[in-house]
């Protein structure tokens, strides 16, 4: 009976360890999944191409920016595409999930002109919120900037 008992108890402790292992592969497949979607999402800024960004937003977007408006999808991606980047990079992104939530910050440095023929060039801290979604695609459904002082 004993023995029985400690077969039981190493059992179930292989199976935790195996467990926990499984669990921390998956946290860092999702972290090097939602890293390569902030990655796109540089793409499309570098490339002006907002057709790469509008499928990685959720229909129910909140994007806040650096003054603290408040923009949805369609305006994010509106004034992405009234914008032309000269250069645009990430810097230190960082990726922690939380089961079907992840949150990426990390610094975005962007030069180019408005719409209205305006230079601008950012230096901001962002925190995008990533789910997901029913369908199994990750998608950001908040994000927000903080200008920093270079």
């Amino acid at each position: 009976m004993k023995n029985q008992w400690l077969w039981c108890a190493f059992a179930a402790l292989a199976l935790g360890i195996s467990s926990g292992s499984q669990a921390q592969q998956a946290t860092g497949d999702i972290e090097k999944a939602v890293a390569a979607l902030e990655n796109q999402w540089l793409q499309g800024q570098k490339t002006n191409n907002v057709d790469l960004i509008a499928p990685l937003l959720a229909d129910k977007l909140v994007s806040t920016d650096a003054e603290g408006k408040l923009s949805n999808k369609t305006q994010t991606l509106a004034d992405g595409k009234s914008r032309k980047w000269t250069s645009a990079e990430y810097d230190n992104v960082q990726v922690t999930v939380f089961g079907d939530t992840a949150i990426a910050v990390g610094i975005y440095k962007g030069k180019g002109t408005e719409s209205n023929g305006k230079a601008f060039d950012e230096n901001e801290r962002f925190t995008d919120t990533w789910v997901k979604m029913p369908n199994g695609k990750w998608q950001c459904v908040a994000t927000q900037t903080s200008s920093v002082k270079m």
